[in-house]
């Protein structure tokens, strides 16, 4: 058997050839471009819509770190996202209110309105799915506290 030595460069990786990364609509999440620079390497930079993916994550993540079923981790992070998305709307029903009353003002609110009863209908409804979801799995009572406890968080 013959061993040849060779260049240690010839193994060096090829450059990072990536196009920004599309999800949700087409949106673009992530840049990554060659840069050379002292320390070399790529630059990675997050979109806004990439950003806020990455947030979201981050804040679901002692969900994901819980001893839980999957179907209940994702009905919590439904539930999370539905309470957000509540939050968001009464905070523009209060901006609205503050504004002059006029006839389009009032249509505003009057969607937004709409919009609350729906986020509340679906909550009720993802909270029932979880209640069932919780009773099916027969869960042991630690992971019943770790449910109460991402409920609140």
């Amino acid at each position: 058997m013959r061993v040849e030595k060779s260049n240690a460069a010839s193994f060096a990786p090829a450059p990072l050839r990536l196009s920004n990364v599309k999800a949700d609509a087409g949106k673009d999440l992530v840049g990554v471009s060659p840069v050379r620079g002292p320390s070399g390497g790529v630059r990675v930079s997050l979109s806004e819509a990439g950003s806020a993916q990455s947030k979201q994550a981050a804040k679901n993540q002692d969900i994901d770190d819980s001893n839980l079923p999957d179907s209940i981790k994702n009905t919590l992070k439904m539930i999370r996202q539905l309470r957000a998305e509540l939050a968001a709307k009464q905070a523009e029903l209060n901006a609205l209110k503050a504004e002059q009353p006029t006839s389009d003002t009032q249509r505003k609110v009057d969607a937004v309105l709409s919009e609350i009863a729906s986020l509340h209908g679906a909550i009720s409804s993802a909270n029932a799915s979880l209640v069932s979801q919780m009773r099916k799995q027969n869960l042991s009572s630690e992971q019943l506290m770790s449910v109460a406890t991402l409920m609140v968080g």
